[in-house]
Protein backbone atom coordinates (compact mmCIF):
# COMPACT_ATOMS: atom_id res chain seq x y z
CA UNK A 1 0.00 0.00 0.00
CA UNK A 2 3.27 2.47 0.83
CA UNK A 3 4.30 1.97 -2.46
CA UNK A 4 1.03 2.35 -4.47
CA UNK A 5 1.05 5.99 -2.32
CA UNK A 6 4.83 6.64 -3.18
CA UNK A 7 3.82 6.07 -6.67
CA UNK A 8 0.83 8.25 -7.30
CA UNK A 9 2.38 10.98 -5.21
CA UNK A 10 5.66 10.74 -7.89
CA UNK A 11 2.70 10.56 -10.59
CA UNK A 12 1.30 13.74 -9.40
CA UNK A 13 4.64 15.45 -9.10
CA UNK A 14 5.63 14.54 -12.21
CA UNK A 15 1.78 15.55 -13.99
CA UNK A 16 2.33 18.80 -12.20
CA UNK A 17 6.35 19.67 -13.62
CA UNK A 18 5.13 18.51 -16.56
CA UNK A 19 1.77 20.76 -16.67
CA UNK A 20 4.11 23.85 -15.73
CA UNK A 21 6.77 23.56 -17.90
CA UNK A 22 3.71 23.35 -20.96
CA UNK A 23 1.81 26.07 -19.90
CA UNK A 24 5.86 27.84 -19.96
CA UNK A 25 6.69 26.33 -23.25
CA UNK A 26 3.22 27.52 -24.97
CA UNK A 27 3.82 30.67 -23.27
CA UNK A 28 7.38 31.19 -24.09
CA UNK A 29 6.83 34.21 -26.43
CA UNK A 30 4.81 35.82 -23.43
CA UNK A 31 7.04 34.92 -20.53
CA UNK A 32 10.72 35.41 -22.30
CA UNK A 33 10.53 39.12 -21.94
CA UNK A 34 8.59 39.33 -18.88
CA UNK A 35 11.61 37.41 -17.22
CA UNK A 36 13.65 40.03 -19.08
CA UNK A 37 12.06 42.92 -17.71
CA UNK A 38 12.95 41.65 -13.97
CA UNK A 39 16.32 43.50 -12.54
CA UNK A 40 18.29 41.93 -9.74
CA UNK A 41 16.87 44.36 -6.99
CA UNK A 42 13.66 43.10 -7.30
CA UNK A 43 14.51 39.11 -7.30
CA UNK A 44 16.88 39.83 -4.28
CA UNK A 45 14.33 42.10 -2.55
CA UNK A 46 11.44 39.48 -3.09
CA UNK A 47 14.03 36.16 -1.92
CA UNK A 48 15.23 38.44 1.35
CA UNK A 49 10.84 38.29 1.96
CA UNK A 50 10.37 35.03 1.43
CA UNK A 51 13.78 34.29 3.99
CA UNK A 52 12.19 36.31 6.44
CA UNK A 53 9.08 35.00 6.27
CA UNK A 54 10.38 31.38 6.69
CA UNK A 55 12.15 32.51 9.66
CA UNK A 56 8.73 33.77 11.08
CA UNK A 57 7.40 30.14 10.75
CA UNK A 58 10.44 28.93 12.43
CA UNK A 59 9.62 31.26 15.39
CA UNK A 60 6.14 30.07 15.72
CA UNK A 61 7.24 26.39 15.66
CA UNK A 62 9.94 27.33 18.49
CA UNK A 63 6.98 29.35 20.11
CA UNK A 64 5.03 26.34 20.44
CA UNK A 65 7.81 23.64 21.37
CA UNK A 66 8.74 26.29 24.32
CA UNK A 67 5.27 26.24 25.45
CA UNK A 68 4.77 22.77 25.84
CA UNK A 69 7.96 22.50 28.07
CA UNK A 70 10.85 22.65 25.68
CA UNK A 71 12.54 25.59 25.05
CA UNK A 72 15.79 25.03 23.20
CA UNK A 73 18.86 27.21 22.34
CA UNK A 74 18.42 29.22 18.77
CA UNK A 75 21.25 27.60 17.76
CA UNK A 76 20.09 23.95 18.20
CA UNK A 77 16.06 24.88 17.32
CA UNK A 78 17.11 25.91 13.96
CA UNK A 79 19.33 22.77 13.33
CA UNK A 80 16.16 20.97 14.74
CA UNK A 81 13.36 22.76 12.64
CA UNK A 82 15.24 24.22 8.96
CA UNK A 83 16.89 20.51 8.76
CA UNK A 84 13.77 18.07 9.48
CA UNK A 85 12.31 20.91 6.93
CA UNK A 86 14.16 19.29 3.76
CA UNK A 87 12.02 16.04 4.69
CA UNK A 88 8.62 18.00 3.30
CA UNK A 89 10.64 17.43 -0.12
CA UNK A 90 10.14 14.02 0.11
CA UNK A 91 6.69 11.69 -1.28
CA UNK A 92 4.87 11.19 2.31
CA UNK A 93 3.52 13.39 5.03
CA UNK A 94 5.57 12.45 8.04
CA UNK A 95 9.16 13.00 7.08
CA UNK A 96 9.84 16.22 8.84
CA UNK A 97 8.08 14.57 11.55
CA UNK A 98 10.42 12.01 12.16
CA UNK A 99 13.64 13.84 11.22
CA UNK A 100 12.37 16.36 14.08
CA UNK A 101 11.62 13.88 16.62
CA UNK A 102 15.24 12.17 16.14
CA UNK A 103 17.17 16.00 15.61
CA UNK A 104 15.42 16.63 18.90
CA UNK A 105 16.64 13.66 21.07
CA UNK A 106 20.44 15.61 20.78
CA UNK A 107 18.70 18.46 22.60
CA UNK A 108 16.58 16.10 25.33
CA UNK A 109 13.43 17.15 23.58
CA UNK A 110 11.22 14.26 24.24
CA UNK A 111 9.60 12.70 20.62
CA UNK A 112 5.89 13.33 22.37
CA UNK A 113 7.13 17.02 22.56
CA UNK A 114 8.46 17.33 18.66
CA UNK A 115 5.93 15.48 17.40
CA UNK A 116 3.18 17.72 18.40
CA UNK A 117 5.02 20.86 18.14
CA UNK A 118 4.87 19.88 14.26
CA UNK A 119 1.18 19.40 14.39
CA UNK A 120 0.10 22.23 16.09
CA UNK A 121 2.48 24.45 14.41
CA UNK A 122 0.95 23.35 11.09
CA UNK A 123 -2.71 23.88 12.96
CA UNK A 124 -1.14 27.55 13.74
CA UNK A 125 -0.03 28.06 9.74
CA UNK A 126 -3.27 26.75 8.29
CA UNK A 127 -5.45 28.73 10.48
CA UNK A 128 -3.60 32.19 10.35
CA UNK A 129 -3.40 31.24 6.58
CA UNK A 130 -6.95 30.96 5.62
CA UNK A 131 -7.97 33.69 8.54
CA UNK A 132 -6.24 36.26 5.88
CA UNK A 133 -7.00 34.37 2.60
CA UNK A 134 -10.55 33.37 2.72
CA UNK A 135 -11.59 37.43 3.47
CA UNK A 136 -9.98 38.24 0.38
CA UNK A 137 -11.21 35.48 -1.78
CA UNK A 138 -13.55 38.24 -3.40
CA UNK A 139 -10.94 40.11 -3.97
CA UNK A 140 -8.68 37.92 -6.05
CA UNK A 141 -9.67 35.64 -9.61
CA UNK A 142 -13.10 36.25 -10.42
CA UNK A 143 -14.50 32.95 -10.06
CA UNK A 144 -11.93 32.14 -6.89
CA UNK A 145 -14.80 32.30 -3.95
CA UNK A 146 -16.94 29.92 -6.53
CA UNK A 147 -14.26 27.54 -6.97
CA UNK A 148 -12.62 27.25 -3.55
CA UNK A 149 -16.09 28.28 -1.40
CA UNK A 150 -14.87 24.87 0.70
CA UNK A 151 -12.31 26.93 2.41
CA UNK A 152 -15.12 28.83 4.55
CA UNK A 153 -15.77 25.59 5.61
CA UNK A 154 -12.57 24.59 6.89
CA UNK A 155 -11.87 28.03 8.40
CA UNK A 156 -14.03 27.64 11.70
CA UNK A 157 -12.53 24.16 11.96
CA UNK A 158 -9.02 25.26 12.02
CA UNK A 159 -10.07 28.06 14.26
CA UNK A 160 -11.46 25.50 16.76
CA UNK A 161 -8.55 23.25 16.21
CA UNK A 162 -6.24 25.95 17.28
CA UNK A 163 -7.79 27.14 20.61
CA UNK A 164 -5.56 25.91 24.00
CA UNK A 165 -7.97 23.79 25.40
CA UNK A 166 -9.11 21.82 22.33
CA UNK A 167 -5.77 21.26 21.24
CA UNK A 168 -4.82 20.31 24.87
CA UNK A 169 -7.98 17.63 25.19
CA UNK A 170 -7.20 16.41 21.43
CA UNK A 171 -3.15 15.82 22.92
CA UNK A 172 -3.72 14.13 25.78
CA UNK A 173 -6.64 11.53 24.14
CA UNK A 174 -3.76 10.79 21.70
CA UNK A 175 -1.42 9.93 24.09
CA UNK A 176 -3.64 8.13 26.46
CA UNK A 177 -4.69 6.00 23.71
CA UNK A 178 -0.74 5.88 22.72
CA UNK A 179 0.23 4.59 26.51
CA UNK A 180 2.15 7.58 26.27
CA UNK A 181 3.43 9.77 29.00
CA UNK A 182 1.21 13.38 29.48
CA UNK A 183 3.13 16.60 28.07
CA UNK A 184 5.56 18.05 30.15
CA UNK A 185 3.23 20.86 30.34
CA UNK A 186 -0.19 22.26 28.41
CA UNK A 187 -0.37 24.85 25.74
CA UNK A 188 -1.00 28.20 26.92
CA UNK A 189 -3.49 31.17 25.25
CA UNK A 190 -0.40 33.08 25.45
CA UNK A 191 2.08 30.89 23.71
CA UNK A 192 -0.47 29.80 20.99
CA UNK A 193 -1.22 33.57 20.72
CA UNK A 194 2.64 33.90 20.22
CA UNK A 195 3.08 31.49 17.58
CA UNK A 196 0.27 33.28 15.20
CA UNK A 197 2.14 36.46 15.91
CA UNK A 198 4.71 34.79 14.06
CA UNK A 199 2.46 33.37 11.67
CA UNK A 200 0.82 35.84 10.99
CA UNK A 201 4.12 38.27 10.01
CA UNK A 202 5.55 34.97 7.71
CA UNK A 203 1.91 35.47 5.79
CA UNK A 204 2.54 39.10 5.49
CA UNK A 205 6.48 38.78 4.26
CA UNK A 206 4.94 36.41 1.72
CA UNK A 207 3.11 38.53 0.41
CA UNK A 208 5.18 41.14 -0.07
CA UNK A 209 7.58 38.91 -2.17
CA UNK A 210 4.42 38.24 -4.75
CA UNK A 211 3.62 42.31 -4.68
CA UNK A 212 7.35 42.73 -5.07
CA UNK A 213 7.44 40.51 -8.26
CA UNK A 214 4.59 41.81 -9.57
CA UNK A 215 5.44 45.50 -9.03
CA UNK A 216 8.70 44.75 -11.29
CA UNK A 217 6.11 42.86 -13.70
CA UNK A 218 4.31 45.83 -14.56
CA UNK A 219 1.42 45.65 -11.38
CA UNK A 220 1.36 48.97 -9.96
CA UNK A 221 2.39 49.01 -6.28
CA UNK A 222 0.06 49.67 -4.14
CA UNK A 223 -1.63 48.97 -0.96
CA UNK A 224 -4.18 46.89 -2.69
CA UNK A 225 -1.63 44.95 -4.37
CA UNK A 226 0.22 43.63 -0.98
CA UNK A 227 -3.33 42.51 0.34
CA UNK A 228 -4.09 41.04 -2.90
CA UNK A 229 -0.40 39.01 -2.98
CA UNK A 230 -0.67 38.50 0.10
CA UNK A 231 -4.19 36.62 0.59
CA UNK A 232 -3.73 34.90 -2.83
CA UNK A 233 -0.34 33.60 -1.65
CA UNK A 234 -1.86 32.57 1.77
CA UNK A 235 -5.07 31.01 -0.35
CA UNK A 236 -2.57 28.89 -2.62
CA UNK A 237 -0.26 27.48 0.45
CA UNK A 238 -3.12 26.57 2.41
CA UNK A 239 -4.71 24.84 -0.90
CA UNK A 240 -1.30 23.10 -1.76
CA UNK A 241 -1.20 21.70 2.24
CA UNK A 242 -4.57 20.58 1.99
CA UNK A 243 -3.49 18.60 -0.99
CA UNK A 244 -1.66 16.49 1.01
CA UNK A 245 -0.30 14.64 -2.06
CA UNK A 246 1.86 16.44 -3.38
CA UNK A 247 4.90 17.19 -1.45
CA UNK A 248 5.59 20.70 -0.34
CA UNK A 249 2.34 21.37 -2.51
CA UNK A 250 4.35 21.04 -5.51
CA UNK A 251 1.97 22.00 -8.83
CA UNK A 252 -1.16 22.73 -6.40
CA UNK A 253 0.32 25.75 -4.84
CA UNK A 254 1.52 27.12 -7.97
CA UNK A 255 -1.39 26.93 -10.28
CA UNK A 256 -3.70 27.89 -7.18
CA UNK A 257 -1.29 31.32 -7.57
CA UNK A 258 -1.76 31.61 -11.06
CA UNK A 259 -5.54 31.53 -10.93
CA UNK A 260 -5.98 33.65 -7.65
CA UNK A 261 -3.44 36.73 -9.12
CA UNK A 262 -5.60 37.47 -11.99
CA UNK A 263 -7.50 40.80 -10.64
CA UNK A 264 -3.54 42.26 -10.67
CA UNK A 265 -1.54 40.06 -13.19
CA UNK A 266 -2.00 38.74 -16.58
CA UNK A 267 -1.81 35.07 -17.03
CA UNK A 268 1.95 35.16 -18.69
CA UNK A 269 3.13 37.57 -15.66
CA UNK A 270 1.50 35.45 -12.79
CA UNK A 271 3.11 32.08 -14.10
CA UNK A 272 6.73 33.89 -13.98
CA UNK A 273 5.76 34.22 -10.15
CA UNK A 274 4.61 30.72 -9.23
CA UNK A 275 8.05 29.62 -10.81
CA UNK A 276 10.07 32.02 -9.24
CA UNK A 277 8.43 32.13 -6.17
CA UNK A 278 8.72 28.02 -6.11
CA UNK A 279 12.57 28.35 -6.89
CA UNK A 280 13.22 30.75 -3.95
CA UNK A 281 11.63 29.36 -1.72
CA UNK A 282 13.31 25.91 -2.45
CA UNK A 283 16.82 27.90 -2.43
CA UNK A 284 15.60 29.61 1.37
CA UNK A 285 15.03 26.22 2.67
CA UNK A 286 18.31 24.92 1.90
CA UNK A 287 20.25 28.64 2.99
CA UNK A 288 18.59 28.37 6.54
CA UNK A 289 20.21 24.78 6.75
CA UNK A 290 23.80 26.59 6.16
CA UNK A 291 23.64 28.20 10.02
CA UNK A 292 21.65 24.98 11.32
CA UNK A 293 24.58 22.75 10.26
CA UNK A 294 27.31 25.47 11.34
CA UNK A 295 25.34 25.12 15.02
CA UNK A 296 25.57 21.92 15.11
CA UNK A 297 29.13 21.70 14.83
CA UNK A 298 29.25 24.14 17.26
CA UNK A 299 27.24 22.43 19.83
CA UNK A 300 28.86 19.11 19.51
CA UNK A 301 32.00 20.91 19.94
CA UNK A 302 30.74 22.65 23.25
CA UNK A 303 28.91 19.64 24.81
CA UNK A 304 28.75 16.25 24.80
CA UNK A 305 25.65 14.61 23.01
CA UNK A 306 23.21 13.33 25.92
CA UNK A 307 22.33 10.22 26.75
CA UNK A 308 19.37 7.89 24.91
CA UNK A 309 18.29 7.74 28.65
CA UNK A 310 17.42 10.92 28.84
CA UNK A 311 14.85 11.69 25.71
CA UNK A 312 11.57 10.34 27.14
CA UNK A 313 9.15 9.13 24.58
Amino acid sequence: MNRWRVAVRVLVVVVFVAAVSWVLASRWQEVAPLLGRLSPAPVLGATAAVFAGILGTFLCWRALLADLGSPLPLAGAMRIFFLGQLGKYLPGSLWPVVAQMELGRDYRVPPRSSGTAVAVFLIVVVGTGLVIAVPLLPFLAADALARYWWTLLVLPVALALAAPPVLNRIIATALRLARRPPMPRPLSTSGVLRAAAWALLSWLFYGLHVAVLASALGATPSARLLLVATGAFAAAWVLGFLVVIAPAGAGVRDAALILLLASVLSAPQATVIAVLSRLMFTVGDIVWCLPALIARRRVSAASPRPSSTGTGS
